[in-house]
């Protein structure tokens, strides 16, 4: 085995095991408040969606990627490697747009009552469930398309002209099909990345106001500077930048591919980006977000600290 494998191997392992166990431990905080009756804010659904989607996608990616990179190439069989794909696939979708969710609804929690956006605030958390059921119904039907898309999988293990991913060889059929599929995926992509830009924008440009008030003002209108609502905000800006910049950094490297032939290592790279927002999701939301920290000081039995 060579010595770069061995180095893939371990940086795919360590981003999977970490990403994996901090995305659990946000989930297991969740359902450990629910169970002890504890009241969760509204925001905190999405938080938990987010973190099953972003284990999915690491274990449906950067497991693989690690498994194969230490020696066990095509291990997984016809059926094996249609339904990695299709959780992939379906993951990746998922985790773009809770990620979107979470930044809109961020944004209109914080609006200014005077705002167009003040009646939709009131409702806003009712619509959290709907959404996210309709989302998941969306991206399960939308990636159908990958069983139709990986047919003939022992044929294509002998063509060179094939991707070859490590852990499995898919056939890539250039029929008009997959360029259609291509380009409601990439809208769809654009889409939600568009809106996540917009609402940030939104958030920063409330946060200046409320930032000039206060130069001014003891007090504001909007919400204190170091309130948590104040601090969730910034903690949401900081996980949305995040996620557009691995996201463009992968995109650039996706449409390099498609203009020359793939090969092992820039998938690798590729699939590196892609799982670099799910494993450092949870450590970012821990650290700049407080309320994380009072919940688990409310699970210790100690007395929550001021924050």
């Amino acid at each position: 085995m060579k010595a770069n494998d061995i180095i893939l191997g371990i940086v795919f392992s360590s981003q999977t095991t970490v990403g994996v166990l901090g995305n659990a431990f946000l989930i297991c905080l969740f359902i450990v408040m629910l169970l002890t009756g504890h009241r969760l804010r509204p925001i905190d659904t999405i938080f938990a969606e987010l973190a099953c989607f972003n284990s999915l996608l690491l274990l449906s990616n950067g497991l693989p990627q690690a498994m194969a990179a230490l020696g066990l190439k095509n291990f997984f069989n016809d059926n094996g490697c249609i339904i990695l794909f299709y959780i992939h696939k379906v993951s990746r979708g998922l985790s773009l747009s809770s990620t979107c969710l979470l930044s809109g609804f961020q944004a209109i929690t914080i609006c200014p009552r005077g705002s167009c956006w003040a009646e939709v605030k009131a409702r806003a958390p009712k619509y959290i469930m709907p959404i996210s059921c309709l989302s998941c119904i969306t991206h399960l039907l939308l990636n159908i398309i990958v069983f139709m898309k990986l047919k003939n999988f022992q044929a294509s293990r002998n063509s060179s002209r094939l991707p070859d991913f490590g852990y499995c060889s898919s056939l890539e059929d250039t029929n008009i099909a997959d360029v259609h599929f291509g380009v409601v995926v990439s809208l769809r992509d654009a889409l939600l990345v568009s809106l996540m830009v917009f609402s940030s924008g939104y958030m920063i440009l409330l946060l200046h106001q409320h930032h000039k008030q206060h130069q001014h003002l003891y007090v504001t209108n909007l919400f204190p500077r170091h309130s948590p609502l104040h601090r969730a905000t910034q903690s949401i800006l900081l996980q949305v930048s995040t996620f557009v910049c691995f996201y463009a950094l992968n995109t650039i490297l996706i449409s390099y591919m498609y203009l020359r032939k793939p090969n092992l290592l820039l998938m690798q790279c590729s699939a590196f980006l892609c799982i670099g927002f799910p494993t450092f999701s949870p450590f970012l939301l821990i650290s700049s977000d407080s309320q994380f920290l009072k919940y688990c000081h409310l699970l210790s039995g100690r007395n929550v600290p001021h924050l």
